[in-house]
């Protein structure tokens, strides 16, 4: 893993969106992650920049909840991984809520963040029809970091299929009690 790769990880996990510039966790880590943010500014378009430096939607919700779809994704080349939580209402299937936690590079968080915006209040069905060129247009990705934007397409996707999943046993547990009595 590069030192910049390593460096711009770091600072998504260890210094959240809401401490301030002169917070420091790590002695001169501050610099060091400026640095990378300059660096990283030739290279990445000025929205996957917003979304890395000031992620929305970040955060859980408890995977029991029978109205939480979770998705868990990676990509083994690069060792991104990226999860994402959707909260249904179960009679509309529109998505209420997002979270979602990544660990990668600057373009995998930026994807992640703009797909938890992109689908929040979107209905369940829609949200699935949810393509990563759709995202990677949004984000001007360049074609090395499309994986990114298809880790986030997965995810999204793995969410609807574990809620679905849920929606499912629970009617099938409806119609036995239905059955019993």
């Amino acid at each position: 893993m590069s030192a910049l790769r390593l460096a711009k990880s770091a600072t998504s996990l260890l210094i959240p969106s809401s401490c301030s510039a002169s917070t420091t966790l790590i002695p001169g880590f501050q610099r060091q992650s400026a640095a990378v943010l300059l660096q990283a500014s030739r290279a990445y378009h000025e929205k996957v920049l917003e979304h890395y430096s000031k992620p929305r939607n970040v955060g859980s919700m408890s995977k029991t909840d029978p109205n939480v779809g979770t998705g868990l994704v990676g990509a083994p080349a690069c060792g991104d991984v990226m999860k994402l939580q959707i909260l249904v209402d179960d009679v509309t299937g529109e998505i209420k809520d997002v979270k979602f936690k990544t660990f990668g590079c600057g373009s995998a968080i930026a994807s992640s963040s703009f797909a938890t915006e992109k689908i929040k209040g979107m209905s369940v069905w829609d949200a699935a029809k949810v393509k990563n060129t759709d995202i990677a247009k949004e984000l001007s990705l360049p074609p090395v970091k499309l994986h990114c934007s298809m880790l986030a397409e997965d995810a999204i996707k793995s969410a609807v299929k574990d809620w679905e999943s849920k929606r499912q046993a629970r009617k099938a547990l409806g119609h036995m009690a239905s059955a019993i009595s």
